[in-house]
């Protein structure tokens, strides 16, 4: 069940960024933005901060906007592309994967706060199982299969945009028709320069989202 919620998200992003006429960059997919039908398929909705570019535009220049935890390095720069939906859609994607908030207050060690901090320390430590969904058995039953879904998580958070997958490329991973990129960098915060002159920043941004299954399991 879910991994089908998170191939709906992906086809819905794919056909706002390479389907449409204009390309649409959504700027605040979260949790609360995506709906679900009676039959549990996913809808991506709000639409209220998007963005419309012509497609032969790589760049578009805009003031911060979305919602704080979902918010890709690169909005620092106030130049984005339609990367900063696909470091979006990478948290919801672990939200899904984990069974909790992207900042979770009610965590008993301050470190487990930040569901980002405890992915790079996981990650590091080669213990990414223990991210998995605790409370549905039937997640604990497929640990592997998450794990090797929190790497595409990760390849849609990098830092770098630009070593970010497209859309078409997620969909066609989570389809078993590409592998997930290996060089990944689990930090996060990198912010790449976007012009001569740009210094390169870092910054943790976090936020209290809930998570798309934060319901009974």
């Amino acid at each position: 069940m879910r991994q089908r919620i998170i191939s709906d998200i992906a086809k819905g992003l794919a056909y706002l960024q390479e389907d449409c006429s204009h390309k649409i960059i959504h700027l605040d997919i979260k949790p609360q933005n995506i709906l679900l039908d009676q039959y549990l398929n996913a809808k991506i909705s709000d639409f209220g901060l998007s963005k419309l570019t012509e497609k032969d535009k790589s760049k578009v220049m805009t003031r911060m906007r979305g919602t704080r935890g979902s918010l890709a390095p690169e909005w620092l720069s106030s130049v984005i592309t339609e990367k900063v939906d696909v470091y979006a859609f990478g948290i919801v994607l672990l939200e899904i994967l984990c069974g909790r908030k992207n900042l979770d207050w009610s965590q008993a060690d301050e470190e487990d706060v930040h569901l980002l901090s405890v992915f790079r320390r996981k990650a590091e430590q080669e213990q990414l199982m223990d991210m998995v969904d605790k409370n549905n058995e039937h997640m604990q039953l497929h640990r592997e299969a998450v794990t090797e879904m929190m790497s595409l998580a990760a390849w849609c958070l990098q830092g770098d945009f630009s070593k970010r997958p497209s859309m078409s490329l997620v969909l066609k991973s989570l389809e078993g028709l590409v592998t997930v990129e290996t060089n990944l960098d689990y930090d996060f915060t990198h912010i790449p320069e976007v012009g001569a002159g740009n210094q390169q920043r870092e910054a943790i941004i976090s936020s209290k989202i809930p998570s798309i299954l934060s319901g009974p399991r």
